[in-house]
């Protein structure tokens, strides 16, 4: 396909299959996380049509193409998020995820030293659910996987914030610009460990 051609078709797709399917499946995710607590939201979305171009675009070291078959090969052509308030509910939902989802790769994505901050979150790549795939579906065009994100509030804000910032500038961000990111991604980080120390506290003070 050419790159009008894989946009054109893409577009589609958004509309007819992918869209339908992530409003269902954020419905089937909120379901089967009923009951476990201090869940702040459930989302789901289709990658939208720019997205999806610029990754299908996207070019190894050799110039080669990355995805051949994009539409197979990327993966999270439908996202999920689910969004907690401490770092111990990462925990309790991800033992759902594994517990009623089939799981294709997980991982908690961290910066790469100990002394960086930056994004942080917990990344599973899950079989589609049937239960969100419609009986008269176009299996052909149905993805056969989705990315599900599991983070906390901080988490969350942080990465949102940091992911408008880096589509504003029209040049690379200064020093001083990536000294200030990083020292709000130590704020989140440390935002998270007190609320995680004091959930324990308070929750084993009470307990007794």
């Amino acid at each position: 396909m050419t790159e009008e051609e894989l946009l054109s078709e893409y577009i589609a797709r958004h509309g007819t299959i992918l869209a339908p399917l992530a409003s269902k499946l954020q419905a089937h995710i909120q379901e089967t996380l009923t009951g476990i607590p201090r869940i702040d939201r459930v989302s789901a979305r289709a990658k939208s049509p720019d997205r999806f171009l610029s990754k299908a675009m996207k070019r190894k070291d050799d110039c080669a193409l990355k995805y051949e078959h994009p539409f197979e090969q990327i993966q999270d052509l439908v996202g999920a998020r689910v969004i907690v308030f401490y770092k111990q509910d990462v925990d309790a939902v991800s033992a759902a995820v594994d517990r009623y989802f089939r799981r294709i790769e997980g991982k908690d994505l961290v910066p790469d030293a100990v002394n960086q901050f930056g994004y942080v979150g917990r990344h599973f790549i899950l079989a589609m659910p049937e239960d969100a795939i419609d009986d008269d579906a176009d299996r052909a065009k149905m993805p056969e996987f989705f990315e599900l994100q599991v983070k906390t509030l901080f988490q969350h804000a942080w990465s949102e914030a940091e992911h408008d910032l880096a589509y504003k500038p029209s040049e690379p961000l200064s020093t001083l610009q990536q000294r200030q990111i990083a020292f709000t991604a130590a704020q989140a980080w440390g935002a998270d460990q007190i609320f995680e120390q004091l959930h324990t506290e308070l929750g084993s003070s009470h307990a007794g």
